[in-house]
């Protein structure tokens, strides 16, 4: 017997002193309660049934935020009649979009705090808010003030939609239903002129405010006696308000640059260049803070690594060549092919429609190819290459209409590839950060692309294009110079696709979560 043995045989066993066995007896009965630990056991699983109805409810909430980005246009004249100002007209739609831009971030960050129920109910009720006050607004200041209220709401619908999908549904499986949201964003902004002008002409223009009153209603209706089964992957913190407070600063001004710059002011003017130093100096500041902070309000390392820097700048590339297009198309259509402006907002339907067509087929690519991103890289570069065809060839109308089809197609591939590698590259509490920076930076882009493009207009047309006033400039300016200066506006579309193709090429392909990928897709790569 060794002395192992001998020290475990039953013989040797000494009783505890009854002071050690009372302690001993009371440990079992000592447990931390930890809130943010998960479950032992895992959640059921969500049903057929109870997805479809989650997603069903989140397209009819992007839906609403959707339609609000482009219902107001058709309706600005009436509004301005009513209030006898048409000077801030332009601030409906500038106040909705400063606010929508500055808050993805912050809603999307406290989503990953607070939870995601939490903050779609937050953002749906200051989406409805600001439509009653806006629908009942009794001068022009008191509806600016409320269509920012209601930006609030709606920069805060897309990135939490998108991060609840994360919880409910794979990352392989995911980029399928990220088409989906694309499509309702598409029918939204197509169908919002055509109600909001169909309102103001028929009805009051207030009604393309009251509309969002059932959606919503609807909408929650649908979404909260199932939000109980979702997941729960949130994680209670402190929250960093000054750098939230910063980062939204920052947004701001640099809208507001991107916004008056060439319009309101000239680009060189001293307003402009002290409002480009203060957006500098306050993004420097709120750098300067998130590397400090113990718990920053967006982790600068979060945006660094082999994905998020290409996926966030891939996304967008993407999105700013697509807004920017359809900005500045519907001068071109009725100044080269004589449209009248319905004929050019038709004209449209291929850019916008076809789009999502590319991201449907990148979304069922995502569900059963291994290597995913191949279908973002070929689209982005056959877009690259379509926007060459379009700076380089005269087409017929026809022609033109068949080539930006054929662009929008490769474009539109870009979109649930970025969203999905950068959900899949952090862990699960950070998934509404990053999906709320996603949403932030794509913003910020659409932004400088538009204002980017019209300045490409002015120097290549050397003349000041007087804006909303698309008719004068047809008659002001020959078709040929015209379509000699959109060369440089579908260059740069070019140039934007070519960058995407390559941060896509440089972006990190990790494995996605979910149901195996096919043998006979396996076999075919």
């Amino acid at each position: 017997m060794n002395k192992f043995d001998r020290q475990s045989s039953s013989a040797d066993i000494q009783p505890l002193p009854d002071d050690i066995a009372e302690e001993l007896s009371r440990l079992p009965s000592e447990v931390l309660s930890v809130d943010d630990a998960p479950s032992i056991a895992p959640p059921a699983p969500l049903s057929q049934d109870e997805v479809r109805t989650i997603v069903i409810s989140l397209m009819l909430t992007m839906f609403l935020a959707a339609l609000d980005q482009t219902i107001v246009a058709t309706a600005l004249p009436t509004i301005g009649r009513q209030f006898q100002d048409v000077s801030n007209l332009s601030w409906v739609i500038t106040a909705y979009l400063l606010a929508s831009t500055a808050v993805a971030p912050v809603f999307g960050t406290l989503s990953d705090i607070y939870g995601r129920k939490a903050m779609i109910i937050t953002s749906l009720s200051l989406f409805v808010a600001g439509s009653v006050l806006c629908a009942i607004a009794p001068s022009m200041p008191m509806l600016i003030l409320a269509r920012g209220l209601q930006g609030l709401g709606g920069g805060g619908i897309m990135p939490v939609v998108q991060t609840v999908i994360s919880d409910v549904v794979s990352p392989r499986e995911r980029g399928q239903y990220q088409a989906y949201f694309s499509s309702v964003w598409m029918v939204g902004g197509i169908l919002g002129p055509v109600i909001g002008g169909v309102f103001a002409e028929h009805l009051h223009w207030s009604m393309i405010f009251w509309i969002n009153l059932p959606l919503a209603a609807a909408a929650i209706a649908l979404l909260l006696p199932k939000m109980k089964k979702i997941p729960v992957f949130h994680h209670k913190r402190k929250v960093d308000w000054l750098g939230g407070v910063l980062l939204m600063a920052s947004a701001v001004v640099f809208m507001l640059v991107l916004t008056w710059g060439g319009t309101r002011y000239p680009w060189l003017s001293p307003t402009v260049l002290a409002m480009v130093g203060g957006a500098v100096a306050l993004a420097v500041t709120f750098v300067w803070h998130a590397r400090r902070a113990d718990e920053p309000f967006l982790p600068l390392p979060l945006l660094g690594g082999r994905v998020a820097p290409f996926g966030l700048t891939a996304g967008g590339c993407a999105l700013g060549a697509i807004t920017g297009l359809t900005v500045q198309l519907p001068l071109y259509y009725e100044s080269v092919y004589h449209l009248s402006a319905s004929e050019a907002g038709l004209a449209l339907i291929p850019l916008a429609a076809v789009s999502t067509c590319g991201a449907a087929i990148a979304g069922r690519t995502m569900a059963r190819a291994k290597h995913y991103k191949r279908v973002a890289i070929i689209g982005t570069s056959w877009a690259a290459l379509c926007g060459l065809g379009l700076t380089f060839t005269t087409l017929p109308l026809w022609g033109l209409l068949t080539l930006m089809a054929a662009f929008a197609l490769g474009l539109g591939t870009t979109f649930p590839v970025c969203v999905v590698s950068l959900q899949n590259s952090v862990a699960r509490p950070q998934v509404g950060t990053i999906t709320g920076a996603l949403n932030f930076f794509r913003s910020l882009m659409s932004s400088f692309t538009v204002a980017a493009f019209a300045a490409i207009l002015l120097i290549a047309l050397g003349a000041d294009i007087p804006l909303g006033e698309h008719h004068a400039v047809v008659n002001a300016i020959p078709a040929d110079d015209m379509r000699h200066a959109f060369r440089y506006v579908f260059g740069a579309a070019t140039a934007l696709m070519t960058a995407a193709a390559l941060c896509l090429i440089a972006m990190e392909e990790r494995p996605l979560a979910g149901p195996s990928v096919t043998p006979q897709v396996e076999m075919a790569e």
